[in-house]
């Protein structure tokens, strides 16, 4: 990503003018290259971190038995697969998995806004005389609110940018909070749903599910496979006394959770990868 980002090229562009995905014999041949990466991976490991130590602390301060988050490593265009804390004990109010379930997405999105500011700060603008790279990425709402409180009226649109790596670091870090507070399931969305009303958190884990599969064949064909992961492991919660209720003002904390995930979630986050695309491309041996 740093040296497209240096030599005037989409994050992940791959042509003759690029490096491989994996540019192995580069970075041997002077480790210094390997530099370039820091930016990146630093600021994606420190939001991830900060969401999963949200998570941590409030585990702790409810008196909850948690693992500190352990990172998972993946060969892939971001280098992970993100990650996680493992609790290993009850949760036991509705109160306490509410401040649970919603930290971890507050405490990463708020650096993922601090990296998003840097990294488009930092990012170039395409020149008027040349061709607008086309965008590998769809974008959140989240990144034109920022770009215009930071540029105003001369703000250049985000797709007419050449993106700095801290800027793609922050859209990895919005879109693992939109995957979090999907309202379904186990995922931290589904906890703040199961808070907010226990009877409903079947029903609404349903309805996520119907709404990622058009999603997937309109838009990205990775809303299946959350379909199908919601489908398997989400629709059963584990046991949470019902009463106490939780307070009106963690109420007002969820319509938070909800604005957030309209901010951060992206119906098209890789461009042409619909389920639809993806079975033309294969009939046409394309």
């Amino acid at each position: 990503m740093e040296f497209n980002f240096r030599h005037n090229l989409a994050p992940f562009a791959l042509s003759d003018e690029t490096l491989s995905v994996f540019p192995i014999v580069w970075a041997l041949q002077n480790p210094a290259h390997l530099l370039f990466g820091i930016p990146f991976s630093a600021t994606l490991m420190f939001i991830l971190f900060s969401h999963e130590m949200g998570h941590y602390l409030y585990c702790r301060y409810y008196g909850v038995d948690a693992t500190l988050p352990f990172f998972v490593p993946f060969p892939s265009l971001i280098g992970t697969m993100g990650a996680f804390i493992r609790i290993r004990s009850p949760i036991r109010s509705r109160s306490a998995l509410f401040d649970i379930g919603i930290a971890g997405p507050i405490a990463g999105f708020v650096p993922a806004c601090g990296a998003l500011a840097a990294g488009l700060s930092l990012s170039k603008a395409v020149p008027g005389s040349l061709v607008v790279p086309a965008p590998d990425v769809g974008f959140p709402l989240i990144f034109d609110i920022i770009n215009r409180l930071l540029h105003g009226s001369r703000a250049v649109p985000v797709d007419h940018l050449y993106l700095h790596p801290v800027a793609i670091a922050a859209w990895v870090g919005m879109f693992a909070t939109a995957l979090n507070l999907l309202p379904g399931g186990q995922l931290d969305g589904g906890h703040i749903v199961f808070s907010v009303a226990p009877r409903w958190h079947q029903t609404i884990s349903t309805v996520t599910i119907l709404i990622l599969i058009p999603l997937s064949l309109y838009r990205w064909l990775g809303w299946l496979l959350w379909a199908v992961v919601l489908r398997i492991t989400g629709m059963r919660h584990p046991i949470v006394p019902e009463y106490p209720e939780i307070t009106r003002g963690r109420r007002w904390m969820a319509v938070l959770a909800l604005i957030m995930l309209l901010l951060t979630f992206t119906p098209t986050p890789i461009i042409n990868s619909s389920l639809l695309q993806t079975i033309r491309g294969l009939r046409s041996g394309n």
